[in-house]
């Protein structure tokens, strides 16, 4: 799922701990992943396949990554997109730069390697 959305796997852990995901009738129908950096996370890997579009799976997804968080104790979520970054902003994300980014973040892999630069980043902050 991840690959035909053109998202990142490479770099996958192993055992996805942190990750979630959204089944319908026994199939595998969405996914989101939360990477943690200390009292930070990093959100990545959010796809749903094309049919299960606008029914509300990826904003369940994103409200269960953020309690996941929360129950972790971070103090705020980072995200990378090039393609999303209006439909984050309505879950609250920000906009930020780089500089704005903490040095924990700065050594993931998505961060340091394997997105492009161009990518805009974001913010949230766990209430």
């Amino acid at each position: 799922m991840l690959s035909a959305e053109k998202l990142p796997v490479e770099d996958l852990p192993e055992i996805l701990e942190n990750f979630l995901i959204a089944i319908e009738n026994g199939q595998l129908i969405g996914v989101i992943g939360l990477e943690i950096y200390g009292s930070y996370g990093l959100l990545r890997s959010l796809a749903v396949l094309p049919e299960h579009r606008g029914k509300g799976v990826s904003g369940k997804l994103i409200e269960r990554l953020e309690s996941l968080a929360a129950l972790r104790g971070l103090k705020e979520l980072y995200l990378l997109t090039e393609t999303a970054p209006e439909y984050f902003e309505r879950h609250g994300f920000q906009k930020i730069i780089r500089n704005d980014v903490p040095d924990e973040v700065k050594q993931s892999s998505e961060f340091s390697h394997v997105c492009p630069v161009s990518e805009i980043l974001m913010k949230k902050t766990i209430n």
